[in-house]
């Protein structure tokens, strides 16, 4: 979802990352579903790339989902 959500907004990786203060090599991990981000991160994620609380509460959903499937 990040990569979709970031290159909608005409992101780059570093551009995110320095608007994030996340480390543009977690950014990469977190778009290629190497890592589940922590919630401060999703916050900065969030709040960086102007997501509604609609597209939180989706994207929550999937991710909550995905993992009672694991």
């Amino acid at each position: 979802m990040l990569k979709e959500y970031r290159t909608r907004k005409k992101l780059s990786q570093e551009e995110l990352e320095a608007r994030t203060n996340i480390d543009r090599k977690t950014i990469f991990r977190i778009e290629n579903d190497l890592n589940m981000p922590l919630i401060d991160t999703f916050g900065k994620i969030a709040i960086a790339l102007e997501l509604s609380d609609k597209e939180i509460a989706d994207e929550v959903k999937k991710a909550t989902l995905k993992s009672k499937r694991k």
